[in-house]
């Protein structure tokens, strides 16, 4: 029988839960169903894959389906660092504006710059802003809950960009209170949800979409140096997307 290996385990802090989580780094099987996942064109099995691999990597009794999309991108970040190092090499393209040798215009740089960034050095904007209440009027209002990985799973197909900010907070509604009551919204159906967030004005509808927008996103500004025109400035990456190009 051949021996088994230790494998280390790490924890980390999200910010939608009390006690740290228990992860394991991936095993090689595991980055290997991650990179295919990774080059497929289908959204749904590539958040499919990548929900199964944290299952697995996952010691803690977490629901994944359930977590906050940034505690989730937060813990698959981790995984990844300490799975396969905490440094990824990210490559960014110069877009300065040069003054073309003829003096009648300017074309880009365009140059190529590597950039290394540290995953754990990467921390969350606004992870103070997690209150989900918004109040409508003195004595009406709404607790939200910020949306999970299957409510952006979701919307991965195309949806009117008039209605998408409608069915989103249809589906991340947690209750509607008044003075005599609470409603919650797993009571009712999609429809009566969306036609209270239509009877809305459009000043409460601004609201929700500033809880949107303020939400905990994962952020690092980084200093740009282009090595053959000298162009410098603060490059702002928000999202796991960005660390990942």
């Amino acid at each position: 029988m051949l021996p088994k290996i230790d494998v280390p385990i790490y924890s980390v802090k999200l910010l939608s839960l009390k006690d740290l989580v228990k992860f394991r780094p991936f095993t090689v099987k595991e980055e290997k169903l991650l990179l295919m996942a990774s080059e497929a064109e289908d959204v749904t099995s590539t958040v499919d894959t990548i929900k199964q691999i944290m299952n697995n990597c996952v010691l803690s009794d977490v629901d994944m389906s359930k977590l906050p999309i940034y505690d989730f991108e937060y813990l698959f970040l981790n995984i990844r660092a300490r799975s396969v190092g905490e440094v990824v090499k990210l490559q960014y393209k110069c877009n300065n504006d040069i003054n073309d040798e003829e003096g009648d215009g300017t074309h880009k740089c365009d140059t190529l710059v590597k950039i290394d960034v540290n995953l754990m050095e990467i921390n969350f904007r606004n992870k103070e802003k997690i209150d989900t209440k918004i109040e409508i009027t003195d004595k009406m209002g709404v607790v939200m809950k910020h949306p999970s990985l299957d409510i952006y799973k979701s919307f991965t197909e195309d949806v009117d960009s008039g209605n998408l900010i409608v069915k989103m907070t249809a589906s991340c509604i947690d209750y509607i209170y008044d003075a005599d009551q609470i409603y919650y919204a797993k009571d009712y159906t999609e429809e009566e949800l969306i036609d209270f967030i239509e009877s809305l004005q459009s000043k409460d509808l601004e609201k929700i979409k500033d809880f949107f927008e303020s939400m905990p996103r994962l952020s690092k500004d980084i200093d740009f140096n282009c090595p053959k025109c000298g162009y410098k400035e603060v490059m702002h990456l928000e999202g796991i997307e960005s660390f990942f190009v």
